[in-house]
């Protein structure tokens, strides 16, 4: 599969339309509402037309009737159409944002490493946003306009012929003319805005959440500078693309008044003597009279207001694409990997050892129990890479065993353990529980192995909030003892109740905790989580030497029953872990 397939799998365009069967009632009332306006015009003109000769009034009493139910129909049907085809956009519209997410949380946080925070949060909300047109601008006018047109061409050619094709011929020049004009003036620009909207949304999100060291270093105006660039450029393409939808819509305006005088002009000579209307009257096929000749006359008026809906139509079409597009581009070639198979040798005959990690293990537990994490000659690899970002790793470890990593930086610690997670591709064997982890999927072995990381996120709500969301069977399902017995594990629980408990705030990004109650919590949400495997990445960085050693005994006595990997640059005590692993730089360049 190329990575066009890729891109299409992700995030399919059929997947931003309703069934057609939900689709059916707006399509419906969409046509006769513009059925309604076109009777509306045709009866109206003939009406005057016809009622100027005085004829009696009972023959005009079902002309005046019709104007009248024509007239109050188009805006009944109008409204049951927005009604309902908004309807079924949105129904669709929660569908595809949580698809939208589901297909881009497994590509988080590696493959998603190249996007920035504002762009992304414009494609997960515009750009998704924008993909709920291509039922409502896209598919229904152009469905519903079209029928229209064929049907009013039919009925008009029943009468003229000539007149009927003067009028087609009109309509196609116009829809070659608008679109064309249109997509040279705007097409650029309406494919770029999507991209200028995300690069603004940026740009403000890194002035936002930067304010405080941009103005410690005086760079906030750099940055304002930037955010105005970004306007700018943005502003531009809005107003191009505002004058292209300009100019199609004044192309059916005009030509709407030139098809009026040109029917005008070749028909009148076929008009014939008016005559009274009565039971016995018939018109012959290719005859005109005074009033049918009006009718020929206005119904192009509103032939072309309804045609009017094509350009904008085309026009919507693009920016769905365009935002589909940027939405597929964040999954790439990896948004449908492949399992990993686990190779039947680690190395060929005859061919040279592999650099491997130079490991030390201090208490000799090693066992061979088939319980708890396994891996041997494993390596994890970036995106779009096929070099190992470290050497291979062989280790064992069982329930209650804790495994330290130590190496310099950049040799891949991280690296490593968003590999035991799943956010990077690995080779080699893993082993969960005797079970090979490329059997799992993504949420079953994250539900096996938890990650926490050197900047675990803190969110803004309650000391509550950011430990319920860890909990197995969701944040409902936790209990406040399940949660303070977490935090007492974590030796966090006397500090909450210096505080207001569970309730207690913790700001924005843990504003309002130090680094190592924010590590605790972090550690406190991996506790609740149940997973049997915890991977703690550098879990003493944001805490002071003297409070160091103090913290890491918290966290793994907390974990005492648990498999646990600390990475770590600082010292921890012997007595503390199991085994130790000390990496080396491989003969690969180190990312």
């Amino acid at each position: 599969m190329d990575d066009k397939d890729h891109a299409e799998q992700f995030l399919p365009l059929s997947a931003a339309r309703p069934s057609w069967r939900r689709m059916a009632p707006a399509l419906f009332w969409g046509v006769l509402s513009g059925l309604s306006a076109v009777l509306l015009i045709g009866v109206s003109a003939y009406l005057i037309t016809r009622a100027a000769e005085q004829p009696p009034i009972l023959y005009l009493g079902l002309l005046v009737v019709g104007v009248r139910a024509f007239a109050l129909s188009r805006a009944f049907f109008r409204y049951l159409e927005r009604l309902s085809s908004h309807d079924a956009a949105f129904s669709v519209l929660g569908g595809i944002r949580a698809d939208a997410f589901a297909r881009l949380e497994p590509l988080a946080p590696a493959q998603l490493g190249g996007t920035r925070r504002g762009d992304l949060l414009s494609r997960l909300v515009r750009d998704v946003d924008d993909l709920v047109d291509w039922p409502v601008r896209v598919i229904q006018p152009l469905i519903t306009s079209g029928t229209i047109i064929l049907i009013t061409l039919g009925m008009l050619a029943y009468f003229s012929p000539a007149g009927a094709l003067i009028l087609a011929a009109f309509l196609m020049v116009a829809l070659l003319l608008g679109t064309t004009v249109q997509a040279r003036l705007s097409g650029y620009a309406e494919s770029a805005t999507a991209g200028l909207r995300g690069k603004l949304a940026d740009e403000i999100v890194d002035l936002v959440a930067n304010l405080e060291v941009l103005i410690t270093f005086d760079a906030a105006q750099d940055q304002l500078r930037r955010v105005r660039e970004a306007d700018r450029d943005l502003r531009r393409a809005s107003l191009r693309t505002a004058a292209g939808l300009g100019v199609a819509s004044a192309v059916p305006v005009a030509a709407a008044g030139i098809s009026a005088a040109v029917l005008l002009w070749l028909l009148i000579d076929q008009a014939v003597p008016g005559r009274p209307l009565g039971p016995n009257f018939t018109l012959p096929v290719g005859t005109l009279d005074g009033p049918l000749l009006a009718v020929f006359a206005l119904v192009p008026l509103v032939v072309f207001e309804l045609f009017a809906a094509v350009p904008l139509a085309w026009s919507a079409r693009r920016r769905v694409l365009t935002s589909l597009e940027r939405m597929r581009t964040l999954a790439g070639p990896h948004s449908a990997p492949e399992p990993t198979a686990v190779p039947e040798s680690t190395s060929a005959p005859g061919s040279a050892p592999a650099p491997v990690a130079a490991a030390e293990d201090v208490s000799e537990k090693r066992t061979t129990s088939s319980l708890g994490l396994s891996v041997e000659n494993f390596t994890v690899r970036w995106p779009s890479s096929e070099t190992p970002v470290s050497a291979p790793v062989s280790v064992q470890l069982t329930p209650g065993e804790t495994l330290l990593v130590t190496g310099p930086s950049g040799v891949g610690k991280t690296a490593l353990g968003y590999g035991l997670v799943g956010f990077l591709e690995n080779s080699g064997q893993y082993l969960l529980n005797g079970r090979p982890a490329e059997e799992l999927s993504p949420e079953q072995l994250r539900q096996q192995v938890c990650l926490i990381e050197q900047n675990a996120h803190i969110f803004d709500t309650s000391l509550r909030g950011n430990l319920a969301l860890a909990h197995p069977q969701g944040s409902e399902s936790a209990t406040d003892e399940e949660l303070i017995e977490v935090l007492q594990a974590v030796g966090l629980w006397e500090w909450a109740q210096s505080r207001e408990g569970l309730n207690t705030a913790v700001g924005s990004e843990g504003t309002l905790v130090s680094g190592g109650q924010a590590q605790r919590i972090a550690v406190a949400r991996g506790l609740l989580s149940g997973a049997p495997v915890l991977v703690l990445d550098e879990p003493t960085a944001h805490v002071d030497p003297q409070a160091a050693e103090s913290l890491v005994l918290h966290l793994l006595t907390a974990a005492a029953e648990r498999s646990v990997i600390v990475f770590s640059h600082l010292p921890v005590p012997e007595d503390l872990v199991d085994h130790q692993l000390h990496l080396l730089p491989s003969a690969a360049e180190v990312r």
